[in-house]
């Protein structure tokens, strides 16, 4: 398959165009697309949450030739492309160019996506309260034309203990924490994927009734907020929280390729 082909299945599932529209907004930044192309036909594809070395070395392993990440592989000024770059940035470019691998990322296009990786949190985090489907009817803090980012939302009522040690079982990790602040029984929840909780979203998690808020990579002034606002805290990695979206894209993407797919996950960040 040509690399454009594949681009094109991945955009109609998570569009360009909603990481564009909100990055209007001077405040959002992102860089997803097609970052690395190598010139090649592509024989295999392998997915990885992250471009990281281990995941550029199981692709050569595998024999795939275009690695597909949520991380976006080149983020910031790329000033050169050195096998000795301190970064890593560079040597992984290097890398990739000697063994012929192109590199697609999905980044906040597949956060706000209808049934991406922030919708995939709160479907995650409903199951692990009791719902049979993981669906509900979610108020969103940040709307695109095609779904948004911050959700609100109602699940089976659940001692807060409970849930947490049952989002272990779904997002499959060990590291998930609470700070109950005073909250025994959880009924809505507001939940960020990633590290995206601010001290906006806890203003919307209070105004829309939550009474427990999900996300990771907390800054310490945001869970004093939240605790001041009466609001448990769970908080799961930042690779939980995202993996678990980003593992049902990599699903969806392989029932329509005819070439081999592959899924990395780095158990280390769990």
């Amino acid at each position: 398959m040509q690399l454009s082909e594949i681009y094109k299945i991945a955009d109609a599932i998570a569009p360009k165009r909603l990481s564009d529209e909100i990055c209007q907004n001077p405040d959002w930044y992102d860089n997803s697309g097609i970052l690395l192309d190598a010139g090649e036909e592509i024989q295999g594809v392998l997915f990885s949450l992250d471009w990281s070395l281990e995941a550029v070395d199981a692709a050569i392993a595998a024999g795939a030739n275009l690695i597909v990440t949520h991380h976006p592989a080149i983020y910031g000024k790329l000033a050169n492309a050195r096998y000795d770059d301190e970064s890593m940035t560079g040597k992984k470019l290097v890398k990739c160019l000697r063994n012929g691998i192109s590199v697609i990322s999905m980044h906040l296009n597949l956060d706000l996506a209808d049934g991406g990786t922030d919708e995939s949190l709160m479907q995650g985090i409903m199951r692990s309260a009791g719902s049979n489907d993981g669906a509900g009817k979610a108020e969103i803090l940040h709307s695109v034309s095609a779904g948004g980012y911050g959700r609100a939302y109602d699940v089976p009522r659940i001692a807060l203990k409970t849930l947490a040690e049952n989002m272990k079982k779904t997002f499959s990790t060990d590291r998930v924490s609470v700070y109950a602040n005073g909250v025994e029984t959880v009924m809505r929840v507001a939940s960020f994927c990633g590290g995206g909780a601010d001290e906006a979203s806890v203003l919307f998690a209070k105004r829309q009734g939550a009474n427990a808020i999900v996300s990771s990579d907390f800054k310490h002034h945001v869970l004093t907020l939240a605790r001041e606002s009466g609001l448990a805290v769970i908080t799961l990695t930042h690779y939980a929280s995202e993996n678990y979206g980003f593992e049902k894209f990599y699903e969806k993407i392989r029932r329509q390729v005819e070439i081999p797919c592959f899924y990395h996950t780095d158990y280390a960040l769990l």
